[in-house]
């Protein structure tokens, strides 16, 4: 899965640590065909407190659950409080507007035992005359596919214009549907008063690892160097802020970099769009990669942070810096990596966004395979089908001194050891005794 944590867990708004999971049981969670398209549809209003200021609340919720057993019931409850904070992370200053352009963002959630929830969130005014306040359309979902909620969202827009009663065929139609696997489409049968039946095809992009993302997002906005920085940092687990004023600017480019990281998943706190009142997640000593938005820059500086990267997404500019990060990763793959990438940005217009997804991440995967591809060589199969990683001789296995020092600072990392435990784990038929 591309996602990583997100520190606002459900559970609590206290950033956790890296749950102690196993990794493969929540990827393969993550993408599975045959399950429900979504747990749950719910729209969160603004309502007005006594003070004059707004707070988001849920409105309505579909399905409600009825019958849930005690420990599913505290965990639901615990969702839906979560949930108004996130689809209204910019704070509680509203007034009615009679225009709002509509923003698709999406959040994640991360349960105690370590397993995802995504919000897919599409804000908007709802029809009607005069001064009106935006609502937020949230689909829960454990499954990550950006494009594809993307469109069903847009479906629950076009919807929302006739009324709301229009919504809720729709989404049991998607209910009663399974989620296809990759290349394949589930066509669902809608009827619209007044346009009659409509047929929507949901299709699944092929590359199941790229259907959250949209590299195009972060190759507008930062230089091919810059995104190497960025990336060197995040290979070394290291704390990260992006700062932009659209949550959809943000949620779009931290799901690139930490799609960037495949076929390794950022295991830390991981909060696309931060909530005004979590802003002193940048206080936390352990690894984060968050989104905050520009009006909070001044709020951020003051805070007594650890060394963190700052990057700017609106002027395409790194704020603040460690000041190693030119020399994290080794040189020769460091210039191949930007040489396909400026290649590719020659080429902008000729690429469609999948073409994109596919030849950046080709590039990055590449640099992973070159490093450490050479892992399952080093894993030393017991006699009971267990393996054990021989880290030593695995790193002394590379020839280049400058890619070994990478891969001894890499091997230490929450994303490489959760990925080994998972290798140690399958063993694949095909491997030899090694």
């Amino acid at each position: 899965a591309s996602e990583g944590k997100d520190g606002a867990s459900a559970a609590e708004n206290t950033p956790p640590r890296a749950p102690q999971g196993k990794a493969g049981e929540r990827s393969s969670a993550f993408y599975s065909a045959g399950q429900f398209f979504f747990e749950y549809l719910v729209v969160v209003s603004l309502r007005k407190t006594p003070d004059g200021h707004y707070e988001p609340k849920i409105t309505y919720q579909f399905p409600k659950r009825e019958n849930l057993l005690k420990g599913q019931k505290e965990e639901e409850e615990r969702l839906l409080q979560a949930i108004p904070l996130f689809c209204f992370p910019d704070g509680n200053n509203w007034v009615p507007v009679t225009e709002f352009t509509s923003e698709t963002f999406s959040f994640v959630l991360t349960n105690v035992d370590g397993s995802r929830k995504i919000g897919y969130c599409r804000r908007l005014l709802p029809s009607g005359r005069g001064v009106r306040l935006p609502e937020v359309f949230c689909i829960i979902s454990c499954l990550g596919c950006f494009g594809l909620f993307s469109k069903i969202l847009d479906e629950v827009e076009k919807r929302r214009q006739i009324s709301m009663a229009v919504i809720y065929p729709f989404m049991q139609g998607l209910r009663e549907s399974p989620f296809p696997a990759p290349g394949k489409t589930v066509t669902i049968k809608s009827f619209i008063p007044d346009s009659g039946t409509e047929l929507i095809e949901l299709t699944r992009p092929v590359d199941a690892h790229l259907e959250h993302v949209e590299f195009q997002a972060l190759l507008q906005r930062l230089s091919p160097h810059l995104i190497l920085h960025i990336f060197a940092s995040a290979t070394l687990e290291r704390r990260l802020i992006f700062l932009a004023e659209e949550l959809s600017v943000l949620s779009q480019c931290i799901h690139a970099v930490a799609a960037l990281l495949y076929p390794f998943t950022w295991a830390h706190t991981y909060i696309p769009v931060v909530p005004e009142c979590l802003l002193d997640t940048v206080c936390c000593p352990t690894p984060f990669m968050v989104g905050i938005q520009m009006r909070h820059l001044e709020q951020v500086l003051e805070q007594p942070m650890e060394e963190a990267l700052i990057v700017d997404l609106c002027e395409g500019k790194i704020i603040r810096a460690v000041g190693d990060e030119e020399e994290i990763l080794p040189r020769k793959l460091q210039n191949e990596m930007l040489l396909s990438l400026n290649r590719h940005n020659n080429n902008n217009n000729e690429h469609t966004l999948e073409q994109v997804n596919t030849l950046v991440s080709e590039a990055f995967v590449h640099f992973f395979v070159r490093l450490v591809g050479h892992y399952a060589s080093h894993i030393k199969w017991g006699r009971s089908g267990s393996g054990s990683f021989q880290e030593r001789a695995f790193c002394k296995a590379i020839a280049s001194k400058s890619c070994r020092r990478f891969v001894k600072k890499f091997v230490k990392t929450n994303m490489f050891s959760l990925f080994i435990e998972e290798a140690e784990k399958s063993r694949m038929p095909q491997e030899g005794n090694g």
